[in-house]
């Protein structure tokens, strides 16, 4: 992979999806995922309750026996919904359902972003309820500088042929972390073009909420049904708990 395309030299760098994940994560100190509707959402409102949410990228038999060996109820998709079991990947249902200390959160793409980094790779779960809270956070560990570089990864969706399909409201998440960690950073970070553009993008916006309503995906939920999956996912800024994955797990950063 050439140095070009890995963004090298900067502290702040910007891609997209899982394949971007992997490329950049044999290259930085720490990853953040961004997957607004609804993964990283859903976990920044699992996670501010008190769970600790184990990301899986496969929605089949596989993470049932997965939740099994968590010792953790799984959440399913969201048409799947019931009594016996109401947790799933929307986060209205997640506020809805009883407490669960540990929760299975399948995901093809925010799940699979996740586990592209290594073990010795930081990975922090980011949406636009909490962009602010984990820029500043990043800045105050020392991330965005030569020495720890740091890769905002925002995760997409996808077309019906499996290819990446780059979605607005990542690209806004993103960009909520990218300027809070340059305002935060004090001129000790330095941005790579693209994350720098992904910033600006953020910073342009007159009404964000406004913008993931009439995005694609964003349309898609509200007439798929799932309204509230999208006003919880434009609460900018409501949050100010970082989801770092310890131990397989997603928990509330303490330092």
């Amino acid at each position: 992979m050439r140095e070009d395309f890995l963004q090298s030299g900067f502290g702040v760098r910007f891609e997209w999806g899982p394949t971007g994940a992997r490329h950049l994560s044999r290259e930085v100190s720490c990853l953040v995922v961004v997957d607004v509707l609804s993964f990283t959402t859903s976990v920044s409102v699992a996670v501010e309750a008190g769970t600790r949410v184990f990301p899986y990228p496969w929605r089949d038999g596989t993470a049932t026996a997965f939740a099994e060996q968590m010792d953790a109820r799984l959440a399913v998709g969201r048409r799947s919904v019931s009594t016996d079991t109401p947790w799933s990947l929307s986060p209205a249902a997640l506020r809805r359902a009883p407490f669960a200390a540990r929760l299975v959160l399948p995901s093809p793409n925010g799940s699979a972003i996740s586990a592209a980094a290594d073990d010795t790779t930081v990975v922090v779960a980011a949406c636009l309820r909490n962009g602010t809270a984990v820029g500043a956070w990043l800045a105050e560990q020392g991330y965005g500088t030569a020495e720890r570089p740091v890769g905002v990864i925002a995760a997409g969706e996808r077309w019906p042929d499996g290819s990446l399909r780059p979605a607005l409201e990542d690209l806004l998440g993103a960009g909520a972390v990218l300027a809070s960690l340059d305002i935060h950073g004090n001129g000790r970070t330095s941005l790579s073009i693209e994350a720098g553009t992904v910033a600006t993008a953020f910073t342009a916006s007159p009404d964000l909420a406004a913008d993931v309503l009439a995005s694609a995906s964003g349309r898609e939920l509200i007439d798929g049904g799932f309204p509230e999956d999208v006003a919880i996912a434009t609460e900018v800024d409501a949050s100010a708990v970082v989801p770092v994955l310890v131990g397989g797990a997603f928990v509330a950063a303490t330092g």
